[in-house]
């Protein structure tokens, strides 16, 4: 096999009649396959006007804030509703029975537009300790439905920053 060698003063000149014209033959192909259509979205939808009697009102959301503490070895230390304790013997079920009590009919379903819950943590609380404070504010099977019949206490849950 034969091996040239290059000279130092030797230049590497680049074509650019090739690139040109690659690049007017790719400017050919996408205008010829250029293909306008509708916008989207356009739609002839009437809709029904403003009633001229009804004014409608905003209802800002009940709002309660659950405070979880955390021991040293991050299990549960206490828990407070809206400052209100919730001492007893499983805490969780003692929080999903107040949530059950402040609800209008007594037992759910509140609507969405009702009630919100934020919940703050310790940073070294476990999470199956707010996992079971979850499922205790946002409902319950009945006794004796099926897994499909859940009955909704409150859906807007957030969480506020973690306590450190």
């Amino acid at each position: 096999m034969k091996v040239r060698s290059r000279d130092k003063n030797d230049k590497i000149e680049l074509q650019m009649t090739p690139m040109i014209d690659i690049v007017f033959q790719l400017l050919v192909f996408f205008i010829m396959t250029f293909n306008v259509v509708k916008k989207e979205g356009d739609f002839n939808i009437l809709m029904p006007g403003k009633p001229a009697d009804a004014t409608l009102t905003e209802v800002a959301p009940t709002k309660l804030q659950l405070r979880m503490t955390a021991a040293g070895d991050g299990s549960l230390a206490s828990m407070t509703l809206n400052d209100v304790s919730m001492a007893g013997g499983d805490p969780f079920q003692a929080l999903h029975q107040d949530i059950r009590g402040k609800l209008p009919n007594g037992s759910g379903p509140a609507s969405d537009a009702d009630y919100e819950i934020e919940i703050k943590c310790d940073y070294g609380l476990k999470y199956e300790n707010v996992i079971k404070a979850i499922n205790a504010v946002n409902g319950y099977r009945p006794p004796g439905g099926d897994e499909e019949d859940i009955v909704t206490l409150i859906d807007k849950i957030r969480f506020a920053a973690p306590v450190k």
